[in-house]
C-alpha cells in the first residue's frame, strides 16, 4: 500500500516540477501555459467563484449516479429473470451507449424544457449502461453447481435471486460503479458545454468557457484540476466501497489484502 501511494505520487511531484521548470525556463506568458503554481494560486484566489460551481457539478454528478444504479440495477434484474425483455430492450440500451451524447445533448436541452433536468439525464445516459451491463454479467455468471444445489432444495426463482444472484453479481456490479462515477462526471461536464448556462448557479464547465473568453488560462487550467480532482475523489471513494462489501468474502479483496 506504501508502494502504491508513494510512487505515483513521487512522479505526479517530477512531472509538475518539469512542468513548472520548463515554463519559466522558456518565459512562457500565463495565457499559453501556465504553471502548476500560478494555478495554485489562481486555484486560492478564484476558490469563492469556483467552489460553488464544484457544487453544482458534483451535485449532477451524484445524482445522475444515484439514479444510474437504481435504473441500470433493476434493469439489470429485470433482464436476469425474462430473457424476452432483454432480447427487447438491451438493444435500445447499447443504441443510447453508442450515441454520442454531444450530439443528442441539444435534443433533451429543447425536450426537457429545464436545465437542470437536461444535465441529470446526459449525465445519467453516460453512466448507466456500464452498470447495467456489468450487473448483467454477475447475475449470469452464478456457479452451475450452485444453482444446481438450490434446485434440489426447492429455492423458488426469487429465492435464488436474492440468496444466490445478488451476492454471486456485486463484484461485477461494484466493478461498473466505479466505471459509472467517472463517466457520470464526464457526461454532466459535457453537458454543461452544450449548455452554456451562465449565472451563479453554473457548473464548472461553465467556468472553463468563461476563463475562455476572458482570455483568464489560469482560470481555466484551475477548473480543469478541480474536475480531475473530483473525478479522482469519486474513482477512490468508490473503490474504497468495493473493498469494504468485498474484503471479507470475494476473492479480488482477500488478495489485495495479502
Amino acid at each position: 500500500m506504501t508502494a502504491k501511494a508513494v510512487a505515483p505520487l513521487v512522479l505526479g511531484v517530477l512531472i509538475l516540477s518539469l512542468w513548472e521548470g520548463a515554463v519559466r525556463l522558456l518565459a512562457l506568458p500565463s495565457y499559453i501555459l501556465p504553471g502548476p503554481v500560478l494555478i495554485a494560486k489562481t486555484l486560492v484566489a478564484d476558490w469563492s467563484l469556483l467552489a460553488p460551481s464544484l457544487g453544482v457539478t458534483l451535485a449532477i454528478t451524484l445524482e445522475a449516479l444515484a439514479a444510474a444504479v437504481v435504473v441500470g440495477g433493476l434493469l439489470a434484474v429485470l433482464f436476469s429473470l425474462s430473457r424476452w425483455v432483454e432480447l427487447s430492450l438491451f438493444p435500445y440500451a447499447i443504441i443510447l451507449q453508442v450515441t454520442p451524447i454531444v450530439a443528442i445533448a441539444p435534443l433533451i436541452i429543447i425536450w426537457a424544457n429545464n436545465v437542470d433536468l437536461s444535465l441529470l439525464i446526459c449525465a445519467w445516459l453516460v453512466a448507466f449502461f456500464p452498470i447495467l451491463s456489468n450487473t448483467i454479467l454477475g447475475l449470469r455468471s452464478v456457479d452451475r453447481n450452485l444453482l444446481d444445489l438450490f434446485e434440489l432444495h426447492g429455492a423458488g426463482r426469487w429465492r435464488t435471486l436474492v440468496h444466490l444472484r445478488l451476492p454471486a453479481a456485486l463484484p461485477y456490479f461494484l466493478g461498473g460503479l466505479r466505471i459509472s462515477g467517472g463517466l457520470a462526471l464526464i457526461g454532466a461536464v459535457v453537458a454543461e458545454f452544450v449548455a452554456g448556462t451562465g449565472g451563479s448557479a453554473s457548473g464548472l464547465a461553465w467556468r472553463i468557457l468563461e476563463a475562455g473568453y476572458q482570455l483568464k488560462v489560469p482560470r481555466m487550467f484551475a477548473a480543469l484540476a478541480l474536475i480531475s480532482a473530483t473525478g479522482i475523489a469519486i474513482f477512490l471513494a468508490l473503490t474504497l466501497l468495493s473493498h469494504l462489501l468485498l474484503r471479507r468474502w470475494h476473492e479480488s479483496a482477500l488478495a489485495a489484502r495479502e
